[in-house]
């Protein structure tokens, strides 16, 4: 189906960027990993050299999780482009604070410094309850699930687009209820997050490359 405005170069551009942001994910799923088997307890801290990579990692996804829904804005119909257009915002956002967190994280672990200064705690160590953690969990859950309900109205027409809304609306609502379960139940609440915008996140990424180079370009 041709979609109105959704010109080559957008399609070209956000083709590239959910197949690199489908590929970001799949090494940050590995560093993680290794990462968590490495510690001695569910409560250890992430240390090097695995957060350095994880940080910039999350820096990388977020700018393209950006480029991506601009693609998706130009692939709306123009009665959806409000909700994707709420999308794109509600990444921005989500952007903006995780690449923030992160490149703080990034640059402190990097540094020897002292575990007695005052603001030490508020970047390391990166776990639960410090409070870059939880802003990064805070922008994951929040707003990318605005972002991925929102835009989920968008893809209506054909098999495969009603699997990408449901994937993406799975998505979303998982990460909303790791959001609501956190302050009561910490452990339960990062393994729906991770789980939506982890797993979840990563098959609607895959999905929006299919669906962009199934999709005619128009002309101009």
């Amino acid at each position: 189906m041709i979609r109105e405005g959704f010109s080559a170069q957008y399609r070209k551009v956000g083709r590239f960027a959910a197949w690199t942001g489908f590929g970001i994910m799949q090494v940050y799923s590995v560093v993680s990993g290794l990462a968590f088997l490495s510690l001695k307890g569910p409560y250890d801290a992430v240390e090097e050299p695995y957060l350095p990579v994880m940080a910039l990692l999350t820096i990388l996804l977020s700018a393209v999780m950006v480029v991506t829904l601009i693609a998706v804005h130009a692939y709306a119909a123009p009665e959806h482009r409000v909700y994707s257009f709420m999308a794109l915002a509600f990444v921005i956002l989500l952007a903006g604070i995780t690449s923030s967190v992160n490149f703080a994280v990034f640059v402190v672990s990097r540094q020897a410094i002292e575990a007695s200064a005052p603001w030490y705690s508020v970047f390391l160590p990166y776990k639960w309850p410090t409070m870059a953690y939880a802003m990064d969990l805070f922008a994951w859950d929040w707003f990318y699930s605005l972002a991925v309900l929102s835009a989920a109205v968008v893809f209506t027409k054909g098999p495969l687009e009603r699997v990408t809304r449901i994937v993406m609306v799975l998505s979303g609502w998982l990460s909303l209820i790791g959001l609501t379960a956190m302050p009561f139940a910490p452990t339960v609440g990062i393994g729906f997050s991770i789980v939506g915008w982890g797993v979840c996140g990563s098959l609607v990424l895959l999905l929006w490359a299919i669906v962009f180079g199934r999709t005619p370009a128009v002309n101009g």
